[in-house]
């Protein structure tokens, strides 16, 4: 079951509903709690962007003005606090968050994806690269985490630990990736060598873009067969292009 569409989609919109279960508080008084907290590291936080924000939620009855506070000639302060409607949308959005996977769309997904337009021996070295940087990240993170795992229960600290541990998991992957395509046992490598060697992809490649794709019923779809096929030309075409202008000067 797919995650139920809300009417607010920025998560800082859930952050600032989170703060107002515990009490009601004024948009700066937020902002400041966030930055303590060091929720920036796991949720975008504009600081500028806030107070639309809270009047976003205040417009979907999520939140209302809870009081209004004078102090001398200073300027009033309004706090705001979470409605009963907010305190169940709040509670909903949470457990969509944490049960129903969603694609988020990395951008080093993206780069995997098309990383072919680049030889193989300049991937190598740029996922080196990469590796040194996410070592780097991670014994950083190692040494705040343990300053901070003297201080605070693992419980307020738990999205820091789980970030940790998906750099290594991504170290960890590059470093196997890496050592396949230097030994030569990852499966397509001489046709990505035999592309960027000749400008021309292997006949086996060519061959994939010709294969008749499946409809739903397992048979040929003869509708979509020439679009298709046209759109996988095109598609080598461009990786051809980008494998010449690479060697170029």
């Amino acid at each position: 079951m797919g995650a139920k569409r809300r009417k607010l989609s920025n998560p800082l919109a859930l952050a600032v509903m989170a703060l107002l279960s515990e009490r009601p508080m004024h948009p700066y008084q937020i902002a400041q709690t966030l930055r303590q907290r060091g929720k920036e590291s796991s949720v975008k936080i504009n600081f500028g962007s806030l107070y639309t924000v809270v009047q976003n939620l205040e417009k979907h009855g999520f939140v209302e003005v809870a009081e209004v506070q004078r102090q001398g000639n200073r300027p009033e302060r309004t706090l705001y606090g979470l409605t009963s409607a907010g305190h169940e949308e709040m509670l909903e959005w949470m457990a969509d968050l944490l049960a129903v996977p969603t694609h988020e769309f990395p951008l080093f997904e993206t780069a995997l994806s098309l990383m072919g337009v680049l030889p193989p021996d300049e991937v190598t070295s740029l996922l080196e690269e990469r590796m040194s940087a996410l070592r780097v990240q991670a014994a950083g993170m190692r040494g705040v985490l343990e300053a901070l795992y003297e201080t605070l229960p693992r419980l307020f600290v738990i999205e820091t630990e789980f970030r940790l541990r998906m750099i290594e998991a991504e170290e960890a992957w590059i470093h196997g990736f890496v050592k396949e395509i230097g030994e030569g046992s990852l499966s397509g490598l001489d046709g990505w060598r035999t592309l960027h060697e000749t400008g021309r992809p292997p006949p086996e490649w060519q061959e994939l873009g010709q294969e008749r794709p499946l409809d739903t019923a397992g048979e040929p779809d003869t509708a979509v067969e020439s679009d298709t096929a046209g759109a996988s030309d095109t598609a080598v075409s461009d990786t051809v292009r980008e494998g010449d202008h690479s060697r170029k000067p």
